[in-house]
């Protein structure tokens, strides 16, 4: 899976600064900090499964394939699917999610292969 790892803060909102402060530490400050700031795993992509590469696959396919995939091994928190629509209108409602902490919106072609970089990709 791609995605990447997100820490709440008490307030409920995305805290970079408490990840980044959970990467620094070591022994039993790591595990003492895990335990006040847990962290969590947004996937927004699928790059390989079973063994198989699938950046090759439209992002459709592999979308549906995540979505699979968090069906049938039932995943949950710390685990969770990075939400995902082609309607407009729900698009334009994201960017009201500033207040947990939400940078913005990023899109990609539904029949595009997968990219490592950014490039390929709108924010």
């Amino acid at each position: 899976m791609d995605g990447e790892r997100v820490v709440w803060d008490d307030a409920g909102r995305l805290t970079f600064e408490r990840l980044q402060n959970r990467l620094t530490r070591h022994g039993t400050g790591a595990a003492r900090a895990a335990e006040k700031w847990p962290a969590h795993f947004v996937a927004f992509d699928l790059v390989r499964l079973s063994g198989t590469d699938t950046t090759g696959w439209p992002y459709r396919q592999r979308r549906t394939a995540l979505k699979s995939v968090f069906a049938a091994r039932r995943l949950s928190a710390p685990w969770a699917l990075c939400p995902s629509t082609t309607e407009a209108d729900v698009v334009r409602e994201w960017p009201t999610w500033a207040s947990v902490g939400m940078e913005g919106v990023v899109f990609k072609r539904l029949d595009g292969a997968y990219k490592q970089s950014a490039r390929g990709w709108e924010k």
